[in-house]
């Protein structure tokens, strides 16, 4: 699985983990719609393998797993990464979703479901994840905003395309607008601990979002010599445009050729 595939465009990826190829056919083209990139795996050790070296934003998963139990799988995951879970399952008891959520899941959803009900349960949870981060939802300055549930970053309204590696430096930067970030953080936050003195990269990359950034001033992004950046823009709280703070729900319900095991009406 390629960097490309886990994560592109800056957009908000999904790793959906589940054996069924007719589960993949059926919320890839969904989630898509609804601007985010999917990711497959069809079993736990890719599943783990893929939050481990890509990071995705947030994982679908069903219980049901070939090679080990859902559960475990999940219990695995946590131990090294905090990024939001939904299990999608046909177990309905509920000593399953008990030991789902005490387990670490975000949300348990009952095969078959909603496609609004799902689409929303996401949001949620990517919200969640923000809050308790303590990192705003939608950052709007002047003319950028940036959204941070959707990885959006628009100038003048406008989406500015941006890379994976781009977008995350931005984030984190805007994040702690105001306070000045290390190399050394950035480095390990954005590339690993392997390249905590590649200070170089930072250089290069932080000079093409003062470029593409332009529009939105020329010391978006200032540099404190030796130390590190700082991002200069202040929020505006009040200022959340309508056109990113409407909810992209997305169908409602099934669709035509959905199989109905995974969706009701």
């Amino acid at each position: 699985m390629t960097e490309e595939a886990i994560a592109s465009g800056g957009r908000t990826t999904i790793l959906v983990v589940d054996d069924e190829p007719q589960i993949h056919r059926f919320l890839k083209p969904v989630l898509e719609a609804a601007g985010y990139t999917v990711a497959r795996a069809d079993n736990a050790a890719l599943a783990l393998r893929s939050v481990a070296s890509r990071a995705p934003d947030l994982v679908l998963l069903d219980l049901g797993l070939p090679d080990l139990d859902g559960q475990e799988a999940l219990r695995q995951l946590r131990a090294f990464s905090t990024v939001p879970v939904i299990v999608l399952s046909a177990r309905d008891r509920e000593a399953e979703k008990i030991a789902a959520l005490d387990g670490g899941a975000d949300d348990y959803l009952e095969k078959p479901f909603g496609l609004g009900e799902l689409l929303a349960r996401i949001r949620t949870a990517l919200r969640h994840r923000l809050a308790q981060a303590g990192v705003q939802e939608v950052f709007h300055s002047g003319n950028l905003t940036v959204d941070m549930v959707r990885r959006l970053v628009l100038l003048d309204g406008e989406r500015i395309p941006l890379s994976v590696r781009e977008y995350t430096l931005l984030a984190l930067l805007v994040a702690n607008a105001g306070k000045v970030m290390t190399h050394r953080h950035l480095l390990t936050s954005v590339w690993g601990s392997a390249h905590a003195a590649d200070v170089q990269y930072l250089r290069v990359y932080v000079g093409q979002l003062r470029q593409k950034l332009a529009a939105a001033g020329p010391s978006l992004i200032e540099t404190e010599p030796g130390v590190g950046y700082r991002f200069t823009a202040e929020a505006e709280p009040t200022a959340t445009p309508e056109s990113l703070a409407h909810e992209r729900s997305g169908p409602a319900n099934c669709l035509r050729d959905t199989p109905r095991p995974f969706c009701r009406n």
